[in-house]
């Protein structure tokens, strides 16, 4: 087993081909060891070098409602109507502090993520 920090993007993807070959490999072997190494250290890497963003909250709600096939009808009872909701997800109005709570329950977000500040869409 040979590791090496991974430092430059030469190194990662030295690391990632390394990984591909030793992926599959039998538990409890030295290939074993050196891809669960290896996968926390291109796991760091990319934390650091490929940060992924947080989607705002509306698009974090419309991710939801899709992953739970619902449509803007259904959160009609969390945000205060039909009208309000396609305000919302139109970017129109924003979320309340109410909404927040509601949505919070009825698609299991968090609420750290809703209170985030988003842009209104100008008319």
């Amino acid at each position: 087993m040979n590791i090496k920090l991974i430092k430059t993007e030469a190194d990662y993807q030295t690391a990632l081909k390394r990984l591909e070959l030793v992926f599959d490999t039998k538990t409890g072997t030295t290939e074993s060891d050196e891809a669960d190494i290896l996968g926390l250290m291109i796991d760091d890497y990319e934390k650091k070098h490929y940060p992924i963003e947080a989607p705002d909250p509306i698009e974090a709600i419309k991710i939801r409602m899709e992953e739970m096939q619902l449509k803007q009808v259904d959160l009609a009872d969390a945000i205060g109507g039909k009208n309000r909701v396609s305000e919302v997800l139109n970017r129109k109005r924003k979320l309340t502090v109410e909404m927040i709570r509601n949505l919070t329950v009825r698609l299991n977000l968090s609420p750290g993520l809703l209170i985030n500040d988003y842009q209104l869409t100008r008319l």
